[in-house]
């Protein structure tokens, strides 16, 4: 007999064939999944890219400041100002430190969202309150974010609330802020000496402005931080002449655009959220920015000048500091003011044409209030090795790697040309101090060009 030739018509074979498909897709995925399941006992994972992070990253990448420019970010639904962040190198754990203006007495979970080069990523943020709040209700403080696995190099970061949705965390207006301080070194820094003045807010004194940065510059200083927030147009073009030779560098310090900022240092003396324009989280910051730009850092005001007395110069001094007190130290000077506002007759007169430039001529005030008990230690300032440092305030140091040393008055001290702090204090009670005189020949020419050449005194003749 011949056998049956079974065939199974067409529908048949069609089925069967999209059985197999079907099988094929199913398999696929499963495996996908399990090769791809998130591990959630990792606290600083990777995010996967959905379209809407995407977005995140192109307005991460967009917005964000580039080159160490400084722009303030609000923190949506919490009371947080982000300032800056930087790399610390450190710290046992590899994180970043974001420089923020809090509300102290908020309760907050924070989530760091980093920028890397193959995508978004997150981890669990710490929030450090400085202790030099001043009684404000808003003070400074280190958010602290450990860096992700996969993301060692972020280019940028922002923090948002723990308990916020992913809607918020995806908004296209989130912004970031840029990480600096990606590579730690150790020497060869282009500066030698840097200066932090914070902050510069309805700034007039000209004349002041300009003997101080020559000052400087003749101490060795190679670079001067402006954090400014308001001043006269004379001023600016002060700023913009020093600007542009090199020496300075001005911020844009808009705090009081997202605070109420006091102008004082205590809640009873100026009304406001913050301490004195946020002072702190400017000196702070310039203490990150030039930590591996400069060898030392000098945190003071652009009325103070920290003047050595057997040599000429900081280049000189540090060595002794080093030898004497040890290195990588803090190094506080005692303040000595020398009243401006006090009528007490010079020995020398100072200088043509000086009298048309508005402010304070530094070289016609050359009497201190003595120091007492109460005043020799209080509002000193302090040069530092900025990689010895954690955290700065406006007097000293909360937290460094290794001590402070008083510097003994007869190496170095401050010279504080202000307004009376003693308004007691008679004229024949102040002490006469011409240490400044022995810069005055050199300081001199250096004013008189630059007034000359930014337009305060044309005709005057070198």
């Amino acid at each position: 007999m011949m056998g049956h030739n079974h065939q199974h018509p067409p529908r048949v074979k069609h089925f069967r064939r999209l059985k197999c498909v079907i099988a094929s897709f199913f398999g696929v995925t499963i495996v996908t999944c399990v090769i791809y399941r998130p591990d959630k006992s990792n606290r600083a994972m990777a995010k996967p890219q959905t379209p809407s992070n995407l977005t995140l990253i192109q307005q991460c990448q967009r917005q964000a400041p580039q080159g160490g420019k400084l722009s303030l970010v609000a923190v949506d639904r919490m009371k947080t100002l982000l300032v800056s962040a930087y790399q610390e190198h450190r710290t046992e754990q590899k994180e970043v430190r974001v420089i923020a203006a809090v509300l102290r007495d908020e309760t907050v979970a924070y989530q760091c969202i980093f920028c890397c080069q193959h995508g978004l990523h997150v981890s669990e943020g710490v929030r450090k309150i400085h202790d030099d709040h001043f009684g404000f209700v808003y003070g400074t403080a280190d958010i602290m974010c450990p860096l992700p696995s996969g993301c060692e190099t972020p280019s940028h970061i922002t923090v948002t609330s723990a308990s916020a949705t992913s809607e918020d965390k995806d908004k296209s207006d989130q912004k970031f802020v840029e990480v600096m301080n990606q590579k730690e070194k150790s020497d060869s820094f282009p500066y030698d000496f840097t200066v932090c003045i914070s902050t510069m807010f309805d700034f007039t004194n000209v004349l002041q402005l300009v003997q101080s940065l020559e000052m400087l510059q003749l101490l060795g200083v190679n670079r001067v931080v402006i954090y400014k927030t308001s001043c006269n147009h004379e001023i600016q073009r002060i700023l913009d002449y020093y600007t542009h030779t090199g020496l300075v560098e001005v911020l844009p310090w808009r705090m009081s655009s997202y605070l109420n900022v006091s102008r004082s240092w205590l809640p009873e003396h100026g009304p406001g959220d913050l301490h004195y324009f946020g002072q702190i989280p400017a000196l702070n910051d310039c203490l990150y920015r030039y930590m591996y730009q400069s060898k030392y850092v000098a945190l003071q005001d652009i009325d103070e000048l920290i003047l050595p007395q057997s040599v000429n110069s900081w280049l000189e001094l540090l060595p002794v500091l080093e030898k004497k007190y040890g290195v990588d130290q803090c190094y506080m000077f005692e303040n000595n003011v020398f009243p401006h506002d006090v009528e007490v007759s010079q020995p020398t007169s100072c200088c043509p044409g000086w009298e048309s430039v508005s402010g304070v001529n530094i070289l016609a005030h050359l009497h201190c209030e003595p120091n007492t008990a109460d005043t020799q230690y209080s509002n000193f300032k302090t040069i530092v090795n900025p990689r010895a440092v954690f955290t700065a305030t406006v007097h000293g140091l909360l937290d460094q790697q290794k001590g402070c040393s008083w510097v003994d008055r007869n190496i170095a001290r401050m010279y504080h040309t202000r307004a009376a702090k003693r308004p007691e204090l008679k004229p024949d009670q102040l002490i006469y101090d011409d240490r400044l005189l022995s810069y005055s020949k050199k300081l001199k020419l250096a004013v008189n060009a630059v007034l000359r050449k930014s337009g305060f005194l044309p005709n005057i003749q070198l």
